[in-house]
């Protein structure tokens, strides 16, 4: 089997609006590497959009996933509930941000899971608004990219979209956009488009993932907390991307001194198993009728079991605190990049979850350059993923286990990128 007949037989089978950005096929993979049908080896520093948390097929979610598979693989929860669904709610309820009673529903994507949050809120509250920021991501259904602030690709040609969905700019120092232009943005909405008393929820990510990594300052989120309090609005913290150790934390959140009224997970929750989720308050929580949330899927039960492997797996191996120093390490090597890579514009983040930004030489984004450490990387055998408002972005998603050889290897062939 060839890479270049299995791209011919991709576009005359599918449709191109499934972007996909390699030209090669996987045909396995292991913790941080994997080879295409070719038998070409890749390093993955992208780990299937932060999914792999725990590495491609960790022998534990495997095992947990094959035990599963020998008792039933589906029932629908909601018709013959199982006992696993209860137990993993109960473990992200312990170990969610907030010190008070919570709930979790389990469900397949992160846009439902964040399709769910609104739901919740708006049933919690009895208020259709919802107040998002530019540059985050959402989800690809019809709330999610209302929700989402970016344009291309995702809204072109697909409108209209909810109504209720209102934006406000995300603070972005090196565009010019402090915590205090957000915060004036969010006031000048309640005077000039919707009354604060008809907004459900204010939903943000505590690190921008597909906008650039940005990271909430502290600041910004009590400001968020305040004007939630203030006016009986709901705070939802995404954490999609950003949960299950990809910050040095457990979540996101847990760097704050505030906490959401909500959060939605997904991603590394489970592994690379579909799984999401929405934990709560639990009067919140509970606003919803009965057959008001599910799905036929929701709460796969090989998807539960992944999930509760994974929850061990972070513990006993120590990932939280390996993400944090790998990501440390990474940093270090950007950082001692800067005065050899001038387009080197700013490297941020937190814990695991780092990203470079790329400028040209008067400080406008530079995609372009971008695009070519995308490409010398991955001749080179490193997958990475751009990102952010402008595509000028780089951003690391490398397992949490990746050997450390391995990400020597991967950090050699990143600098390579950046100097050739």
């Amino acid at each position: 089997m060839k890479n270049a007949d299995l791209v011919r037989r991709k576009d005359a089978a599918t449709p191109r609006g499934v972007g996909v950005m390699c030209n090669f096929y996987a045909e396995r993979a292991e913790n941080s590497e994997l080879w295409d049908v070719e038998g070409n080896r890749y390093i993955d520093f992208a780990a299937g959009i932060a999914v792999l948390n725990t590495g491609h097929r960790h022998p534990r979610l495997v095992q947990a996933m094959q035990a599963q598979m020998e008792r039933f693989t589906h029932t629908a929860y909601q018709i013959v509930p199982y006992a696993s669904y209860i137990e993993l709610a109960e473990k992200i309820n312990a170990r969610a941000p907030g010190a008070f009673a919570k709930k979790t529903a389990f469900f397949t994507t992160g846009a439902e899971a964040v399709e769910n949050a609104i739901k919740i809120a708006r049933a919690a509250t009895g208020r259709p608004g919802v107040i998002a920021f530019s540059g985050g991501f959402h989800g690809r259904t019809m709330m999610g990219m209302a929700l989402t602030g970016k344009v291309v690709p995702y809204k072109v040609g697909f409108g209209p979209f909810p109504g209720d969905v209102f934006h406000a700019p995300y603070p972005y120092g090196l565009h010019g956009v402090s915590v205090q232009d957000s915060i004036n943005a969010l006031h000048q909405l309640f005077k000039a488009d919707v009354d604060p008393k008809r907004v459900a929820a204010i939903i943000f990510e505590p690190v921008q993932g597909e906008g650039g990594f940005n990271v909430a300052p502290a600041e910004f989120v009590r400001a968020l907390r305040g004007i939630c309090d203030e006016h009986g609005i709901l705070l939802v913290a995404d954490e999609v991307q950003t949960g299950f150790g990809r910050t040095g934390k457990l979540f996101a959140m847990e760097h704050y001194d505030v906490t959401p009224d909500l959060t939605t997970m997904a991603k590394s929750l489970a592994g690379g198993m579909p799984l999401s989720a929405v934990c709560g308050r639990a009067e919140i929580m509970d606003a919803p009728a009965p057959g008001g949330l599910g799905g036929t899927y929701a709460g796969n039960p090989l998807a539960v079991a992944s999930a509760l492997a994974v929850l061990d797996v972070l513990e006993d191996e120590g990932l939280i605190e390996r993400g944090a120093a790998l990501g440390q390490r990474l940093q270090d090597k950007l950082d001692g990049l800067k005065s050899r890579v001038p387009e080197i514009g700013e490297v941020r983040g937190v814990g695991a979850m780092i990203a470079v930004e790329f400028r040209k030489a008067d400080g406008s984004p530079n995609p372009e350059f971008t695009r070519q450490v995308q490409d010398r990387a991955l001749e080179r055998g490193l997958l990475l993923l751009s990102c952010g408002v402008y595509g000028n972005v780089v951003r690391f998603l490398f397992p949490l286990t990746i050997q450390d050889a391995v990400m020597a290897e991967g950090l050699d062939i990143l600098q390579a990128a950046l100097l050739q």
